[in-house]
């Protein structure tokens, strides 16, 4: 039986596998920066006192949304896995339990779901960074509009990945994903209450 190290190395030359661990890294990725943008300027505009409490509502939607996007990816890879070994044993005749092909797939949903699971991570807890240091060296606001930046700034890495795997110019998707944040913000700041 191949090591963790070779099974893991097979499943990374497999463009298939990594294209939907991929996209789910940078949809869920996505959602999350969009959702800490959304919390902070909330926050900020809505009198919450420090850093610190920012941080403990941002940290409760990464626990929600990365617990989400780990478990709901396993749950629709483990069908459609499923689904397509039970194709492929009616085609083949035969059973594939414990199978390289069984394994194969295994891994494939395990790579999928952490990495569904980290981008939300790190979309929400990059642009909490800088209510870290409120207080110290920063204001409420200088926090928020540094927030603000930073997930701009992820999501422009978002973009800008993106584009280089998509052969597009890398600076105009970084842009049109970087934009998005800075609607969330700008709607944020114009909505009532």
């Amino acid at each position: 039986m191949p090591s963790l190290r070779q099974r893991l190395t097979r499943l990374l030359g497999r463009e298939d596998v990594v294209a939907i661990s991929r996209r789910y890294f940078i949809s869920n990725g996505f959602d999350g920066t969009l959702t800490s943008i959304g919390i902070v300027v909330g926050a900020v505009l809505s009198g919450v006192p420090d850093g610190t409490t920012v941080i403990k509502i941002g940290v409760g939607a990464a626990v929600g949304l990365g617990t989400s996007a780990v478990w709901s990816v396993w749950e629709i890879e483990r069908a459609e896995t499923r689904a397509e070994i039970r194709r492929i044993e009616r085609a083949m005749l035969t059973d594939l339990d414990d199978t390289r092909i069984q394994r194969e797939q295994s891994g494939a949903r395990l790579l999928h779901a952490t990495l569904s699971g980290l981008g939300p991570l790190i979309g929400i807890l990059v642009p909490l960074l800088p209510f870290a240091f409120e207080g110290a060296f920063v204001t409420m606001q200088e926090a928020a509009l540094i927030a603000v930046g930073l997930g701009v700034g992820v999501l422009g890495v978002f973009g800008a990945y993106m584009g280089s795997i998509s052969g597009q110019r890398w600076y105009v998707a970084a842009a049109r994903m970087g934009l998005a944040g800075l609607v969330v913000a700008a709607i944020n700041v114009v909505l009532p209450g």
